[in-house]
């Protein structure tokens, strides 16, 4: 496997922001732990257990409850976030939205802040994940994370795009994956993460 550019390697959280086991997004984001260059290392985190945002939680326990704070942890340890989001409702899932509302408090750090972000997506619908992806965009800005501009991976009609084994069978689609992941660690070397 060929590796990215520099001689370092890229630790990389993979979120899908879809809860279901075999969603189109987890399968997208299986394809890239397998598919990417030999120094980027992908590590697919799950949503499961995060709870709804509750301000009355987070005071309980500083950074919120166990499974926040394991979610904290590991975006904190990484160099960069990749999230493949479906499209809700010309949206993202409440579920991610959640997620990053947890994820973006202080305390104990910004784990969002300054954190080099790429963006990808599924869907079995016929316009990909535009939508959501423009919304995530949006906020994560709010949470000042250092989203890449490009290139773009807009998977639509995945019912077709993933074989009966779950594995991206669209050679175009595996290609593009694989070019994002490689923009994608070009963009971490070009955003030192913030610290403190």
């Amino acid at each position: 496997m060929n590796e990215a550019p520099g001689s370092r390697h890229y630790r990389i959280l993979a979120v899908p922001g879809s809860l279901r086991r075999q969603s189109w997004n987890r399968l997208l984001l299986q394809a890239a732990a397998r598919s990417a260059p030999s120094n980027v290392i992908v590590t697919i985190s799950d949503l499961r257990g995060i709870p709804p945002f509750d301000e009355d939680l987070e005071a309980d326990s500083a950074g919120g409850p166990e499974p926040v704070r394991a979610l904290r942890q590991q975006v904190g340890n990484v160099d960069g976030l990749l999230i493949a989001t479906p499209e809700y409702n010309q949206s993202i899932p409440g579920v991610l939205k959640n997620a990053i509302d947890w994820l973006s408090r202080p305390g104990p750090d910004e784990v969002l802040a300054g954190l080099p972000v790429a963006i990808i997506g599924a869907t079995a619908g016929s316009w990909g994940t535009r939508l959501a992806q423009q919304a995530l965009r949006q906020v994560l800005v709010a949470t000042e994370s250092v989203v890449m501009p490009g290139p773009a991976l807009f998977i639509r009609h995945a019912e077709h795009a993933f074989d009966d084994a779950g594995a991206l069978a669209d050679h175009a689609a595996r290609s593009q994956l694989t070019a994002v992941l490689v923009a994608f660690a070009n963009w971490v070397d070009r955003t030192p993460r913030m610290t403190g």
